[in-house]
């Protein structure tokens, strides 16, 4: 008798085991961050990214502007994906791009612009990433679309034709 009951508990144990992985597999508590805010975008001191001039965030955005700001990096391989798109929103001139450039060392950042064009109207430096923190950004790329000093609408992940589509839609 003992010799069955053994074998039989062991399965018993194993399948409710299985089954709570399972259904713990099914319950997705991942975060997702909010992608539709109206806070007011951070106060920072920077440098200017071709003159190395420090710079304030308030002559940066004014109101009444509409801006896309673009966090981005020489290293990115998705940064380099979403540029066309970027080149694409800047020669339709609706929206002032400013780029934050991320992490990067400023020669790989500015052979990046120079091969494949710059799409931005003003590019700040962040070097130590501290800023892209302030902005909350998880990583590059990421898009905040920016108005009265608010953000409207934050993209996580590079731009592609979706999000021109939709940021056409909200500058109308």
């Amino acid at each position: 008798m003992k010799d069955k009951i053994l074998p039989f508990s062991v399965i018993i144990i194993s399948g409710l085991i299985f089954f709570i992985f399972y259904k713990g597999l099914e319950d997705s508590k991942i975060y997702t961050p909010d992608v539709n805010t109206k806070k007011d975008i951070p106060v920072f001191n920077t440098k200017e990214f071709f003159l190395g001039e420090n710079l304030k965030s308030s002559s940066i955005f004014e109101l009444d502007k509409i801006y896309l700001l673009n966090i981005w990096s020489s290293w990115c391989v998705p940064c380099r994906e979403e540029h066309p798109f970027l080149m694409n929103l800047n020669s339709e001139n609706k929206v002032n791009i400013i780029g934050m450039n991320y992490k990067d060392n400023l020669k790989n950042a500015k052979n990046f612009l120079k091969e494949l064009g710059n799409p931005y109207k003003e590019i700040f430096i962040d070097l130590d990433g501290t800023i892209a923190i302030e902005w909350g950004a998880y990583g590059v790329p990421e898009s905040f679309l920016i108005y009265n000093n608010k953000i409207i609408k934050k993209y996580i992940g590079p731009l592609n034709q979706g999000s021109l589509d939709e940021i056409n839609l909200l500058i109308k």
